[in-house]
């Protein structure tokens, strides 16, 4: 059949010469033709059609359904799947267990001293922590146990049932034994393959892919936007409550360094001591005070890696493998972000005029 295979017949023609004793001692060339039968027949895992090699090439690729075939791959069974199992359902639970203590230690050390400013204050704020509680838990639970997006199920092996083109540049996934798609990764972790894989995040125990990626993306802007507000909260609750600092500076004639010196480190001094006064309230504010701050610096390092990517139109996983070849890199285009977060393009034209018309004015060249 004309459409499964390549001619490998290869013909070498050859001059060898050849030495003639004989009158003039004159030299002849004649044409040796030799043949290459040396041929190894292989079988596309997407059609079924069988191909000749002209050698044993790792990597081919079929002309009827555009199947990429990988021999002899690297199967490693991973051993240590269980226990990467048990990791990440420790992460979630550790994590789930902060939200709550977050949520339910700034109730009981925050709310009484809000509750006695004022009445509405109070409420506001409850409403305000209700809100940022409920949008957080939900998108984390979303992100941690949904399934981060399967392939579509294709028929393949047969050839009048694959039609031609319909495998391009897919290949065969032998950990799950079906095909895989140029746009998925198989996950170790979780077992399976991933369409759109951005990566395996330990703490939620799951793969971020094409199904919970949005999810993924609103844990983390909930989740910055709590932690904000928990700082500010307990840093505004803690100064109402925290005992008076005892300190004497004496008296300053003038500005001096050493002197500027000797009152911070009075200050500072004063304040630990009155940190042995404080009440189991005060205890905990400082506690949340310092992990919200340090959850939240970490947190806005990655909603930023990750929006970045999403403007570039690409994935971690993509970004790592286009690195250094700038001729794969995407477009980058506010149109991603839109699209990413399933808002309407007529949301453009809200936009700043010099926004929109940017790139219009661009040289091609540029």
């Amino acid at each position: 059949m004309a459409t499964n295979a390549h001619l490998l017949n290869h013909v070498q023609i050859k001059e060898r010469p050849a030495q003639l004793h004989n009158e003039g001692n004159s030299q002849l060339s004649e044409l040796l033709i030799t043949t290459i039968s040396e041929d190894h027949e292989e079988t596309c895992w997407g059609c079924g059609l069988r191909l000749l090699l002209s050698s044993n090439a790792p990597i081919f690729k079929c002309g009827w359904c555009g199947a990429i075939t990988k021999q002899n791959p690297r199967k490693r069974e991973s051993k240590c799947s269980w226990w990467r199992r048990l990791r990440d359902r420790c992460f979630v639970c550790i994590l789930l267990v902060f939200m709550l203590f977050v949520i339910c230690g700034g109730l009981w050390a925050i709310y009484p001293v809000i509750f006695s400013i004022s009445s509405f204050c109070g409420i506001f704020h409850s409403i305000v922590t209700m809100i940022l509680s409920i949008a957080t838990i939900s998108s984390f639970s979303l992100a941690a146990f949904q399934c981060a997006g399967m392939p579509p199920n294709i028929q393949w092996g047969s050839y009048p049932v694959v039609q031609k083109g319909e495998l391009e540049n897919y290949t065969f996934c032998h950990y799950c034994s079906k095909p895989k798609s140029p746009r998925t990764h198989h996950c170790r972790s979780c077992g399976i393959c991933i369409l759109d894989m951005d990566h395996h995040c330990p703490f939620i125990g799951n793969c971020v892919g094409a199904a919970n990626h949005r999810y993924f993306i609103l844990f983390l802007i909930s989740a910055v936007t709590s932690t904000i507000y928990v700082s500010i909260m307990s840093a505004y609750a803690g100064l109402r409550i925290w005992p008076s600092l005892t300190y004497s500076l004496g008296h300053f004639s003038g500005f001096n360094m050493d002197l500027a010196l000797r009152a911070m480190m009075e200050i500072f001094s004063a304040f630990l001591r009155s940190t042995v006064l404080l009440s189991a309230r005060g205890l905990v504010l400082v506690y949340l005070f310092v992990c919200s701050v340090s959850v939240q610096i970490g947190l806005s390092v990655l909603l930023w890696q990750q929006l970045c990517f999403i403007y570039e139109g690409k994935t971690y996983l993509s970004h790592l493998s286009t690195r250094g070849n700038e001729e794969i890199i995407g477009r980058k285009d506010c149109q991603n972000l839109f699209r990413f977060f399933e808002c309407p393009y007529s949301i453009s034209r809200y936009l700043p005029n010099f926004v929109r018309s940017r790139k219009r004015h661009e040289p091609k060249g540029s």
